[in-house]
């Protein structure tokens, strides 16, 4: 099932905004010849400053002109009642009489962390339907266990209620629910207040920045994400948890950087983010690695890769990319968003068999990721288009819903 075109998509916002071709070019800032060749589908992605511009003249986030993420197409239709369990379990019901603590017994911090380090793995493995179904009792957990006990106690069952709304905040970013993420990443970001953890407000934080890259508010992530990685280099970038979310926060402001269309700050902090990165090998390891921001060199050139093609540099993201060797901790959905850069570099760099190539192991690895992922219907549709197909491209294409 192909995911809608992205011109039939913004050419529906368009009319329901009531703007014609030339209102919404001189809105966006915008060529009115991009517009056009979008909705005539002559032109099947742009670069990511580009549909920033465009999201704003439209009126609407970026997420409703990409469409959905991965593997959540909307149906229009109510929430299912699953992702009502997860609504409930972040935002409890208001004025009702608290419930009385039942289960405490059972219950224990390792356990609960340990539940924790599963539902994470299971977002970064992209498995949103499993993790809507575990994800309340997770919740409903820690906030039980951030209620009982002795100060010290109450402070770490804090920590992990904070870990486990942001975990709800992800995932609702992953569904395109940036309201209900932002709902749960203030009450995470509350939770890590009063918690033992002092890294978890900054991580939070992180999260928060990127949930206004979504929304387009670039200023405000930038903002959010400077300041928090100002306060984790002067408090606690000595060890290795500290280099960690140092190191996310300042990816995440390079990112709204580079989408503000200022590629050189970014590439500049991103290179800083990478010598950083060496220094974990220096320090032990943290505790509850999995429970940290995903930080190391590894992810850093994926990030670098991923901008340097969206910016319209596709040699030099191959270049980034070639011979790059992940580390074990990469999660498996930063590993399938390095391939589908990299499938769009080489089709810019008219190397069509290498995309191809690089395009079928993506789909050996993340076939439903795959499937939904709007960047890789428009490449392949880019691939489709051209007088010589290689060999391969019909399996994909016919994969993706996009073959004549």
């Amino acid at each position: 099932m192909a995911t809608e075109h992205l011109g039939d998509r913004m050419g529906r916002l368009r009319r329901l905004a009531d703007l014609t071709q030339e209102e919404l070019s001189e809105r966006s800032g915008m060529s009115v010849d991009v517009v056009r060749k979008l909705e005539q589908r002559r032109k099947h992605s742009a670069r990511l400053p580009t549909l920033h511009s465009l999201a704003k003249g439209l009126g609407v986030e970026l997420t409703t002109l990409l469409g959905d993420p991965p593997g959540v197409p909307s149906s229009g239709d109510a929430d299912p009642p699953q992702l009502v369990a997860v609504r409930r379990a972040i935002m409890p019901p208001l004025f009702a009489p608290p419930a009385e603590p039942t289960g405490v017994e059972q219950l224990s911090l390792p356990l609960l962390r340990a539940e924790l380090t599963d539902g994470w793995t299971l977002y970064h493995s992209a498995d949103f339907g499993r993790l809507m179904g575990v994800l309340p009792d997770i919740i409903a957990d820690a906030r039980l266990l951030a209620a009982v006990g002795n100060e010290e106690q109450r402070a770490a069952g804090q920590a992990a209620l904070g870990k486990a709304l942001q975990l709800g905040g992800h995932l609702a970013m992953r569904l395109g629910k940036t309201d209900l993420a932002l709902a749960a990443l203030e009450r995470a970001h509350a939770a890590a207040e009063d918690s033992s953890d002092p890294l978890l407000a900054p991580m939070v934080s992180n999260s928060v920045a990127w949930a206004y890259q979504r929304q387009a508010r670039l200023d405000d992530a930038r903002n959010l994400a400077v300041h928090a990685a100002d306060r984790v280099e002067q408090e606690h970038k000595g060890t290795a948890a500290g280099i960690r979310v140092w190191g996310g926060l300042l990816m995440s402001a390079a990112t709204s950087y580079a989408r503000s269309d200022d590629y050189g700050t970014a590439n500049e902090m991103m290179t800083t983010a990478e010598a950083a990165a060496g220094r974990l090998a220096t320090l032990p390891p943290p505790a509850d690695g999995k429970l940290v921001s995903v930080f190391s060199r590894s992810s850093v050139r994926i990030e670098r890769v991923r901008l340097a093609v969206q910016h319209e540099r596709p040699e030099e993201g191959l270049q980034l990319a070639r011979g790059m060797r992940l580390s074990r901790d990469i999660p498996p959905s930063w590993r399938t968003w390095l391939l589908l850069d990299v499938a769009r570099a080489c089709t810019d760099v008219g190397d069509a068999a290498g995309a191809v190539k690089t395009l079928e192991r993506l789909r050996r690895v993340a076939p439903t990721w795959m499937r939904h992922h709007t960047l890789a219907v428009a490449i392949v549709s880019d691939l489709w288009a051209m007088s010589a197909r290689p060999p391969g491209l019909r399996r994909l294409a016919e994969f993706l819903g996009v073959a004549d």
